[in-house]
């Protein structure tokens, strides 16, 4: 089985990851690099379908919890399409909005 990649729709996903609190980020970097050997669908706890292929990547730490959605690309791509750190139950729509706008994008 071809190792997947990890791309990332734009700079600003790119600093979300690298700022995010130590342990969220530690958390992220394990999911990510399991989703690199193993493939995007890594399931509860790690990833979560949202359904229409988008995802969800699950990181959590002493910090709080972050999620950062993603989808697949032709050619073993995964894109890390927005994260936020989660501070209710549930997800805000505007952020799940942003992730699939993105995600339509990316398809075309």
């Amino acid at each position: 089985m071809a190792d997947w990649k990890i791309v990332y729709y734009s700079e600003s996903v790119v600093q979300f990851a690298d700022n995010l609190p130590v342990g969220i980020r530690a958390c992220y970097a394990r999911i990510a690099e399991r989703m690199v050997m193993h493939g995007p669908n890594l399931g509860m706890p790690y990833t979560r379908a949202m359904g229409e292929g988008l995802f969800e990547i699950r990181a959590r730490g002493r910090e709080g919890i972050a999620r950062v959605f993603y989808c697949t690309a032709v050619g073993h791509k995964i894109v890390m399409l927005h994260g936020f750190v989660k501070k209710t139950r549930k997800t805000p729509s505007a952020d799940l909005a942003l992730a699939r706008k993105r995600q339509r994008e990316v398809e075309k």
